[in-house]
């Protein structure tokens, strides 16, 4: 018999990895790091390091003492909160709290009124924004397209402007270097109020990356020390293909990958200790048939399922990748593959999942895809919700007084749950046949494109003020001599 007040919540539990398999990585993982190393491409990061008590070997090869990465995962903020630019809280990356949002730079785009797909324009960018912004169960927002139309090197900086306009989430953002990135974080601080507000209540979370393997070149590092010292919150990823860039295997490609990511963590925390970072790594395949890196492949789920394992482990806010396929289209596959994945990464809580509704290895965009991934989201968040378990929700004198062969519909404890215990879709069908036929007989794909051309119709984010605007042009206009000539980095 349950004990008199005994009250319990019934969710969904899952881990990969046992406390000793744990342990076994992160040793591997040290040893990794002290003995063979990493290149650091950046002159003033390799004398941080040796400076802290790394041992620099040719070519800018540096070897890091296990006691210094551990000092780095200690000083390193177990939570990093980020806000709207209505200075609200909208995440909390800790523990195993999921967030789910969307990534960057996909370079072609299916056009909602005519279907065909194109080359990324700004407008997909502002779209995909609104789109986002009218979908609670997005937390945050991305460029999602990379816009062909901008001038080559204003192409992030217009991608961020537009977001602001068009949402109050927060933004994952992509910048080609020192230069836009600066004008970026300008641009973030004057919506909010100044920098010493967005260091406080930072809207923005700036996405760089090492090279592997086992490689920091100069530009990913400037952007990691920017962030660190004006307390932009980053996550700073590798992104690998076991079979090409990384081990085939999977235990070897997980070993690589933290190291890479824990070595940057390392001159994160050297630069600006205490400074706000998410980090992890996620490991693609290579198909050996095609060349192709794979987005939607059950192995990258099975690496960000180690990688979130660890982290929590570090106690480190730890990123992830779901709602990606390698579709071309928005067809049964897509379905699939984006459903898994957001179901595999909110298992294992990973904090801010990013690239939802990704197409064709991370190339492809779909604005109905936003739509669709955000009600797979919500299936997904009401799963992970689970049930309450007490006398109240079991309810044995409701049922004593519905009794054999009556009926609940009526029942008084039906009308107060039914909202919290059911789970009620925005689109999914729930006609029957007939009611379905009346309606048009529309699958689903063609629901969520016919919901996003409706958001882009009726939907309006909470507008900048008129100031704001003006000044956010400003900064684009200095931006447009200066930047538009430089060379580009991808």
């Amino acid at each position: 018999n349950m004990p008199a007040g005994f009250k319990s919540r019934c969710v969904p539990t899952y881990h990969l990895l046992s406390a000793e398999q744990i342990k076994k990585i992160h040793h591997a993982t040290l040893e990794l790091l002290e003995s063979v190393g990493v290149r650091v491409m950046l002159p003033e990061a390799v004398h941080m390091l040796a400076d802290a008590g790394c041992r620099i070997k040719e070519d800018n090869l540096v070897k890091i003492p296990n006691w210094l990465v551990e000092a780095a995962i200690l000083s390193a903020p177990s939570r990093v909160t980020l806000y709207n630019r209505l200075g609200q809280e909208a995440m909390r990356l800790e523990g195993r709290r999921v967030h789910f949002g969307m990534g960057t730079d996909l370079i072609q785009t299916y056009d909602l009124d005519t279907g065909e797909l194109r080359e990324s324009r700004l407008t997909d960018v502002a779209n995909a924004a609104r789109i986002a912004d009218a979908l609670e169960d997005i937390d945050f927002i991305g460029s999602y397209a990379l816009p062909h139309d901008s001038p080559t090197n204003l192409i992030y900086l217009d991608s961020f402007k537009a977001e602001l306009e068009n949402s109050i989430k927060p933004i994952f953002f992509t910048a080609a270097g020192l230069d836009d990135i600066a004008l970026i974080n300008a641009m973030a601080a004057e919506v909010v109020g100044g920098r010493d507000i967005l260091r406080e209540k930072p809207i923005q979370i700036h996405y760089a990356e090492p090279l592997t393997p086992l490689t920091h070149t100069s530009g990913a590092i400037e952007k990691l020390f920017f962030c660190a010292d004006n307390g932009v919150p980053v996550t700073y990823t590798p992104g690998m293909m076991s079979g090409a860039s990384a081990p085939v295997t999977l235990a070897g490609a997980i070993t690589v990958g933290n190291a890479e990511a824990l070595s940057g963590l390392v001159m994160h925390q050297l630069r600006a200790k205490g400074a706000p970072i998410i980090s992890g790594f996620g490991t693609s395949t290579i198909d050996m048939r095609t060349s192709t890196c794979v987005y939607g492949c059950p192995e990258y789920r099975l690496t960000l399922s180690a990688c979130a394992d660890l982290y929590h482990y570090y106690k480190l806010p730890v990123w992830g990748t779901a709602g990606v396929s390698d579709a071309n289209c928005l067809d049964q596959q897509a379905g699939m593959e984006w459903s898994i994945s957001i179901m595999a990464d909110a298992l294992h809580g990973a904090n801010l999942v990013h690239d939802i509704a990704y197409l064709g290895q991370g190339l492809i965009g779909h604005p109905g895809g936003l739509v669709m991934c955000a009600e797979i989201i919500s299936y997904v968040k009401r799963l992970m919700r689970g049930f309450e378990l007490d006398d109240t929700h079991i309810g044995l004198d409701v049922i004593r007084q519905v009794g054999p062969g009556g009926e609940f519909l009526t029942a008084e404890q039906t009308m107060k749950f039914f909202r919290q215990e059911h789970w009620i879709p925005y689109l999914c069908n729930r006609d029957s046949l007939a009611g379905w036929a009346r309606k048009g007989k529309k699958d689903w794909g063609r629901m969520v494109t016919d919901k996003a051309r409706e958001i882009l119709k009726t939907h309006e984010p909470a507008p900048l003020h008129v100031d704001v605007r003006k000044t956010l042009e400003e900064i684009r206009s200095k931006a447009e001599a200066t930047l538009k000539h430089k060379d580009f980095e991808a």
